[in-house]
């Protein structure tokens, strides 16, 4: 089937590859002409774990195509709406000016029988304005949210744990004939996981525009609620990795998520749960959603809580202490740096006079374009050399395995500030190191 996906970023660009991988013929659409050009050479734009592999794969098939002409999406029988939904500058509503931007130049292209797919996490409500617009061109709007992890985005778009699809309803609640019709297409567009027992929800719009922001908050409150946690296990002494694993055993909780540590970021959850705080305000309803901005405060101050830390084992200041952060991307596998609580953190130490090295494998480009004050280094070894306090900052797996006898010779000082509680305490303090972490004596 010809497909048209339209925005090519973290989202769009997997998507386009996978479907292509699937056997449709796609095309991605994207005003940014440098992302276009190198999709277009097989070259992923941004780091995602096996991405550039399956560009390769596909490229040779003549099936998937780039193009910064909206036009190229016409005779396309499926079009997904890929773009971002970022926070508003000053608010905490989504900016849906992407969104509108590209419904608005893909109107002109769309044929009767068409079905415009939407993929981008938007407030509840954001469908019901789409298909009105689309209403006397025949075509088909449909909801049909992503669940995407950044570092497993090719897994998650081929192997699924789920599909949603938002459909046209009457007034039981029920498909209508072109919701039908829909749902036809889509099942053709998805039949290899669907014929590997993918589960599938199918149900009306405003379901399936709630599903990613409500599994988003849910997710985000686990993170606080043991971070909130952690703040009680230092007020008395308790150990919050192991009172984890103790309630993680209860099969209602589950361990995970229940990681104490620098919280989250990037650019999902953060937005997400305060557009839909600003959503259900918008409503009415901003009581039933007000848990949220205490999710959202604890998250917050568990960055500040982490350079307090550091404060600490420096006796009391940081000021021309030398810091070295290893960590510049919100979570591992990813170079993406939005909301990213590691950069938060050396921000915050330079601010207070400190010297700050960071490293990352693969965001130290991205973050030095957004805070170009610090200063960057290549390698673990370059950061630490001459610092007075290594700060753990994202959980990468070649950090995880760092040797405290080999970092101790390149240091000023042996301390660490575990930021993820990842380390091993014992391996580290009987190497002379000075340890601290969030939540753990």
């Amino acid at each position: 089937m010809r497909l048209s996906v339209i925005g090519c970023g973290y989202l769009g660009a997997v998507h386009a590859a996978s479907m292509a991988h699937l056997g449709h013929e796609v095309v991605g659409v994207d005003v940014d002409a440098r992302k276009v050009e190198q999709l277009a050479s097989g070259t992923a734009p941004f780091y995602e774990p096996g991405l550039p592999e399956l560009l390769t794969d596909v490229q040779g098939t003549g099936r998937l195509t780039f193009s910064t002409e909206m036009s190229a999406a016409a005779g396309a029988r499926v079009h997904f709406l890929c773009v971002g939904t970022p926070q508003k500058h000053g608010e905490f509503r989504a900016d849906l000016s992407y969104v509108d931007a590209a419904f608005t130049a893909l109107l002109p292209f769309v044929q009767p029988g068409d079905l415009v797919v939407g993929k981008s996490t938007v407030p509840v409500g954001t469908a019901e304005d789409l298909a009105a617009r689309l209403e006397g061109t025949g075509a088909t709007l449909v909801w049909n949210p992503e669940f995407l992890r950044e570092g497993f985005a090719v897994q998650d778009t081929l192997h699924p744990d789920r599909l949603v699809y938002g459909l046209p309803t009457d007034g039981d609640g029920e498909p209508t004939a072109e919701g039908v019709r829909a749902r036809e297409v889509l099942d053709e567009v998805y039949a290899t996981p669907l014929a590997d027992d993918t589960p599938l929800v199918v149900t009306d719009y405003a379901t399936a525009q709630l599903v990613k922001v409500a599994a988003n908050s849910f997710l985000a409150t686990k993170i606080s609620f043991i971070n909130a946690m952690a703040e009680l296990c230092e007020a008395t002494g308790a150990d919050v990795t192991r009172l984890a694993d103790a309630i993680g055993y209860d099969a209602r909780i589950g361990r995970r998520f229940l990681n104490a540590g620098l919280g989250f970021g990037g650019g999902c959850l953060p937005k997400d749960i305060r557009a839909f705080m600003a959503r259900a305000g918008e409503l009415g309803v901003d009581q039933a959603l007000s848990f949220l901005k205490e999710v959202d405060s604890i998250n917050m101050r568990r960055r500040v809580r982490v350079v307090d830390l550091v404060r600490e084992v420096c006796n009391g200041s940081i000021v021309g202490k030398r810091v070295a952060v290893l960590g510049a991307a919100f979570k591992p596998e990813s170079d993406d740096i939005r909301d990213s609580p590691a950069l938060s953190v050396a921000a915050q130490m330079q601010l207070q006079g400190a010297h700050v090295t960071v490293t990352d494998p693969q965001a130290v480009a991205n973050a030095r374009a957004k805070w170009p004050d610090l200063r960057y280094a290549a390698t673990v070894e370059d950061a630490v050399a001459g610092a007075d306090v290594v700060v753990l900052a994202t959980e990468w797996e070649q950090y995880r395995a760092l040797d405290p006898q080999t970092v101790g010779a390149l240091v000023a000082q042996k301390a660490v500030v575990d930021g993820r509680n990842v380390l091993d305490p014992a391996s580290w303090r009987a190497a002379g190191w000075t340890y601290r972490a969030l939540g753990r004596p």
